[in-house]
């Protein structure tokens, strides 16, 4: 089943009394978290998305020397505006840390990603980080993935890879940051793996939003009375 988006309220007790903390809370919980595994002289690549936005301003804070690669010009111009270096990924060939949002966390590791439509940047940038961690709200992580999982089709001969990956359906959204088709697969599946193949083998698919277990280090979820850190491997 598709992950809901749409912001909810969950309860806590606190000093006896039951009170709200929305998931906008639960964001900014896991994202203050992040940012404190963040140290000076680090390169860091900075995802895309809502819980990335809350990210920004906690490290721009810290005030600690750092250089920074973005997924996306959204979040470029964003970190610019809070004082934080943001500069080509040509010029950096390995990330010391890469923080990003997810869609779907399953339990085993696996991600779906790209709700933003940056997920070819965001998956690049992941690999290239010795340490990949990512940061949600409580509503995120799920039993098993499911769709839609987001694309980027290359416009040449789109009609022709829309056929071959049905059921799929073309996003009413803007172009990915390279001026790829955002679009999302809305099949059934039980195995990540095998999904994940069949797209990257598909003809006209520049990048999917299924991310494997093997790029994610850390996993950081924002619940009502603070952040749940859960470590799935170690740095390399």
């Amino acid at each position: 089943m598709p992950v809901p988006r749409a912001p909810r309220l969950a309860c806590a007790v606190a000093g006896g009394q039951t009170v709200g903390v929305s998931t906008e809370r639960e964001k900014g919980l896991a994202a203050a978290a992040a940012a404190e595994l963040v140290e000076s002289g680090m390169a860091v690549g900075l995802g895309t998305g809502s819980t990335v936005a809350r990210l920004l301003p906690v490290l721009a804070r810290r005030r600690l020397a750092l250089r920074c690669v973005a997924t996306s010009p959204a979040t470029e111009r964003a970190a610019l505006a809070l004082g934080l270096p943001v500069e080509p990924f040509g010029e950096l060939a390995r990330l010391d840390i890469a923080i990003d949002g997810a869609d779907q966390i399953a339990p085993d590791g696996w991600l779906v990603k790209g709700g933003g439509g940056a997920h070819t940047r965001e998956k690049i940038v992941a690999a290239a980080a010795a340490r990949f961690v990512v940061i949600a709200d409580s509503t995120k992580p799920v039993p098993a993935l499911g769709p839609p999982v987001p694309l980027e089709l290359l416009r040449f001969g789109l009609p022709a890879t829309l056929r071959r990956l049905a059921p799929v359906s073309l996003r009413e959204a803007p172009p990915s940051p390279d001026g790829g088709v955002i679009a999302d697969y809305a099949g059934a599946f039980d195995d990540p793996a095998a999904l994940a193949a069949r797209l990257a083998a598909t003809p006209g698919v520049i990048g999917h939003g299924l991310f494997e277990p093997a790029l994610v280090s850390d996993v950081i979820i924002g619940r009502p009375g603070g952040a749940e850190h859960r470590t799935l491997r170690a740095s390399h």
